[in-house]
């Protein structure tokens, strides 16, 4: 293999690889997805839970893609590493994997938008497990992951991932206003919080917000709009009666199961099942 080919090979596996960790990421999923949307159509793609991007990443859908989340930061990045990729490489460059740099990058407080992307993906990277998490006053606070097998992201990965992100909108926003722009013939893929009727009386943190079972009633309501405009959706979520019940009358219904790996050193690490909900192929 000559040199040119070795890197086009990594050029290309890159910019099908997510630049963020992302705990609850869909990456393990992307092989399922990629067989159902197999001969879909697709127009426009949305993506309105973004964290990680892998299914994103993984499609590369043709046409008006939107991507949005809650999280005004992510999106910051994401716009940051579009538009400045060579920026945000350079100040992520100046970064070392140690605890002490950590909890000074921490600590800091950005002054440009650059600067946030930059100490966004180090603090992601060498965080433990790549929990996305704030406190009260909306300070990141996941401690330092003492991991020594980091792949962060350096300047050619980040142009890579910019050459995908040109001409995609990309929103801080809630679901419910993203999946207005919902047309027919569209893709829609959701990786909402996995909340379930009884989790603290039916609510989860979902970045500086409270993702509530009364939220996932909207999604269903919402889910239910966009698919009688004629758009498809793929939707995740936890493997639960309330869930099942709900979201079920709105398509088929695929049972996954993935490798628990979320949770401190007491939690459990088998395998759990989880919920596909789609249109794509429902009778």
């Amino acid at each position: 293999m000559d040199a040119q080919t070795a890197i086009a090979q990594v050029k290309s596996k890159h910019a099908e690889t997510p630049f963020l960790r992302w705990a609850g990421g869909k990456r393990w999923l992307v092989p399922e997805i990629l067989k159902l949307v197999e001969n879909v159509r697709l127009d426009g793609y949305h993506e309105p839970f973004l964290g990680g991007g892998s299914v994103f990443f993984a499609l590369r859908p043709g046409g008006q893609v939107r991507l949005s989340d809650l999280n005004m930061d992510l999106i910051t990045v994401y716009r940051r590493v579009r538009d400045n990729p060579s920026g945000v490489a350079d100040r992520l460059a100046r970064y070392e994997n140690t605890s002490d740099c950590y909890y000074a990058a921490r600590a800091a407080k950005p002054t440009t938008d650059d600067d946030l992307a930059a100490r966004f993906v180090y603090l992601n990277h060498t965080s433990y497990n790549g929990i996305y998490r704030v406190n009260l006053k909306g300070e990141y606070n996941v401690p330092y992951g003492n991991r020594t097998n980091t792949r962060i992201p350096d300047r050619a990965w980040l142009e890579e991932v910019s050459k995908r992100l040109q001409g995609v909108e990309l929103q801080g926003r809630s679901f419910e206003i993203s999946l207005g722009d919902v047309k027919e013939g569209d893709l829609v893929f959701l990786d909402p919080p996995y909340t379930v009727a009884h989790n603290n009386n039916g609510f989860v943190k979902y970045n500086q917000h409270l993702f509530s079972f009364e939220d996932q009633k909207l999604l269903a309501k919402s889910i239910k709009e966009i698919s009688e405009r004629g758009a498809n959706f793929i939707l995740t979520n936890a493997a639960h009666k309330s869930i099942d019940e709900l979201f079920s009358p709105l398509g088929r219904k695929i049972t996954v199961a993935r490798r628990n790996v979320i949770g401190g050193v007491n939690a459990s690490r088998g395998r759990a099942d989880e919920y596909v909900f789609t249109n794509i192929g429902a009778k």
